[in-house]
C-alpha cells in the first residue's frame, strides 16, 4: 500500500457504476492507504451507502448545490478537502468514472503510478496524468479535437507540451491545501487552472507530467446497451461525432478552459512566475 490518499467526485444518478464499485473496491484500497469519495447532490445512494460501510470517508453536496457540471471545480475542491483529512503526504485526485476503468483496466499502471507520486526520486508537488496517444485516439474527434485546442494554449502559457485534460492529478498535501485555500474556479478548468495558479504563487514548487494508458476513453462501458443499439464501439463514435450538439458541448468546455487561462497570460503573469 503507498501512502496515497485517493480524492474522488461521484455523479452516476442512475447507479451505473455500481456494480464496479463492488468489484473494484477492494483493488483501490489495496493499492491507496485511503479513500474519499465527493458524491453530487444526485449521486446514487446504495453506491455512496456502500462505500461509507467500507471505511471510504463521503461526503453528498446538498441537494440543488454543486451538483451541475459547470460547478465540478468546486467538487474537487471537496475532494481533495475530504482527502487531507486521511493525513497521507500525497493525493491523487481523479473523477470516479475514470478511476474505476483504470483500476479495472490497468491496474498495474495504476499502482505503479501510486509508488511513482510517493517516491522521494520521482515525488513532485503538482504531476498532471494525461494520455499516451493511444489512450487520446480512443476518445471521440469532437473531444479529441477541441481538447488539442485547449492543450495548445497550456503550452503556449507554460511551455510545456501536456495532455491537460484527463482529469487526474497527483499532489503533494502543501499543493492540495493551498489549492483548497486559495482556488476560487468553480468550473471544469480547474484542469488548467490549478497549475497554473501553482506556478504563480509558489514558481519553485514542481510539476511534472506522466502519461498513462489508464486514461483512455471510459465512457464505453457506461452506454453498453447503446453501443450495441448503434452497431459497436465505432459506429456509436460515429454517431456522436455526427451530433452537432456534442460539438456545441465540446466546443464550449474548450471556451471555458480558455477562458479559466486568461489571467494567468504573460502580461498578467509575473515573468518568474511563468512555468519553465
Amino acid at each position: 500500500m503507498n501512502p496515497v490518499a485517493l480524492a474522488l467526485i461521484y455523479h452516476d444518478p442512475k447507479g451505473r457504476l455500481f456494480d464496479q464499485w463492488r468489484r473494484l473496491l477492494p483493488a483501490l484500497k489495496n493499492i491507496f492507504a485511503g479513500i474519499a469519495v465527493r458524491g453530487s447532490a444526485t449521486a446514487y445512494q446504495p453506491a455512496l451507502a456502500y462505500l461509507a460501510k467500507h471505511d471510504v470517508v463521503v461526503y453528498q453536496e446538498p441537494g440543488g448545490s454543486a451538483n451541475s457540471q459547470p460547478h465540478i471545480g468546486k467538487g474537487r475542491r471537496k475532494a481533495l478537502e475530504l482527502a487531507l483529512t486521511l493525513d497521507q503526504p500525497v493525493l491523487l485526485y481523479c473523477d470516479g468514472d475514470r478511476m474505476l476503468h483504470w483500476v479495472e483496466q490497468y491496474e498495474a499502471e495504476l499502482t505503479a503510478v501510486a509508488r511513482r507520486l510517493s517516491a522521494p526520486q520521482s515525488a513532485a508537488d503538482f504531476t498532471v496524468l494525461g494520455r499516451t496517444p493511444r489512450a487520446f485516439a480512443t476518445h471521440p474527434h469532437s473531444q479529441q479535437d477541441t481538447e488539442a485546442l485547449v492543450n495548445q494554449l497550456y503550452q503556449r502559457l507554460s511551455g510545456r507540451n501536456w495532455d491537460m485534460l484527463a482529469a487526474a492529478r497527483g499532489l503533494s498535501r502543501r499543493a492540495a491545501e493551498f489549492i483548497v485555500a486559495h482556488s476560487q474556479d468553480d468550473e471544469i478548468s480547474t484542469d488548467v487552472s490549478w497549475p497554473l495558479l501553482l506556478a504563480r504563487h509558489h514558481p519553485a514548487w514542481t510539476q511534472s507530467y506522466v502519461a498513462t494508458e489508464g486514461m483512455e476513453f471510459e465512457t464505453i462501458a457506461q452506454v453498453l446497451p447503446e453501443v450495441t443499439q448503434a452497431g459497436g464501439v465505432a459506429a456509436w463514435l460515429n454517431t456522436l461525432d455526427a451530433d452537432p450538439q456534442e460539438w456545441v458541448k465540446r466546443l464550449d468546455l474548450a471556451r471555458v478552459m480558455a477562458a479559466a487561462m486568461i489571467p494567468f497570460a504573460p502580461q498578467t503573469m509575473p515573468k518568474e512566475a511563468l512555468v519553465r
